[in-house]
């Protein structure tokens, strides 16, 4: 089952790209980088949930993507640095890594494991 949350780290990778290139794209080349990233993004998701818990996979790859989203807000395009941003992120974060550690996987509860 590991290779099915990498996937979703991966996932979750391509979206901030996409989502910075909604905002930021300006021409065919830009457009099309981000219409690439939401493919990947989606289908790896799509792929990892038909074997994880797909409340759980979204979750995860929503609150990655929303870090990374913020992280290159903050370090490629000068938005300003606020730190109850950054607690609210961390407070997110945790909330991944709860719901990731509680769930089973589908295989697991199949096998009762």
């Amino acid at each position: 089952m590991q290779i099915q949350w990498i996937k979703i780290f991966i996932a979750a990778f391509f979206e901030v790209f996409w989502v910075i290139g909604l905002k930021h794209s300006s021409n065919l080349w830009s457009w099309s980088g981000t219409i690439l990233a939401i493919f990947i993004s989606f289908y790896l998701l799509i792929t990892a949930s038909k074997k994880l818990s797909v409340g759980t996979a979204y979750a995860v790859f929503v609150g990655l993507g929303t870090t990374g989203t913020v992280l290159a807000e903050f370090f490629l395009f000068g938005e300003p640095f606020k730190i109850s941003k950054v607690i609210l992120i961390l407070i997110l974060l945790i909330g991944v890594v709860g719901l990731k550690m509680v769930t089973k996987d589908k295989s697991q509860e199949r096998t009762g494991s």
